[in-house]
């Protein structure tokens, strides 16, 4: 189990998908939320969009491994998907928030936890204004602002949590970096 974090517009997504993509038998878990779908993503790829009823319901049931409310959302992974890709000897990889990382860590003391940072605090500001107001198109300033304000928050917190921190300061880099973590023999976790 690799949990991976990081402030919203750090890069973590990509990072995350390039990771999957290079490394064999690792499963890239697909979150579910109840935030409506921006006009590039796809449902099941992305996440996979549901109504709030449909989430209070897998909470309900027990469905989710974790979930927690970000910035007015719910987000969760599904339970039974990461225990089917744990059962066949998968790596999984869960792009999840703090609050998610946690609940996570008492299920899977063993996890590995792997923080993405910016390189600073004004390169932050300036990709989550221009990813949010620009790329996905779904976010008013405020909210970017609100995002930028939370980012201090989540790293601080980080340090206490986190075993890993990679700095996203050239993108092929910190894909190459959490690679070598993912693959480090469990003795070094």
């Amino acid at each position: 189990m690799v949990i991976v974090s990081g402030p919203s517009g750090v890069g973590k997504s990509t990072i995350c998908r390039e990771v999957a993509k290079r490394l064999n038998n690792v499963y890239l878990s697909v979150s579910v939320t109840t935030r409506p779908r921006g006009p590039k993503e796809t449902h099941g790829r992305d996440y996979w969009f549901i109504s709030k009823q449909e989430f209070a319901e897998r909470i309900r049931q027990g469905l989710l491994l974790e979930y927690a409310e970000v910035f007015g959302h719910l987000y969760g992974t599904p339970k039974d998907k990461v225990d089917q890709q744990l059962s066949a000897g998968k790596t999984v990889i869960l792009e999840i928030d703090i609050q998610g990382a946690k609940q996570v860590k008492t299920i899977y003391p063993d996890a590995v936890m792997i923080f993405i940072l910016p390189t600073t605090q004004k390169e932050l500001a300036r990709r989550i204004l221009a990813k949010r107001l620009t790329d996905r198109g779904r976010d008013q300033a405020q909210v970017a602002e609100e995002r930028l304000e939370e980012a201090g928050a989540e790293i601080a917190a980080a340090w206490q949590y986190y075993q890993h921190m990679v700095i996203n300061e050239d993108l092929q880099e910190a894909v190459k970096e959490v690679m070598q973590i993912i693959q480090q023999p469990t003795g070094n976790w």
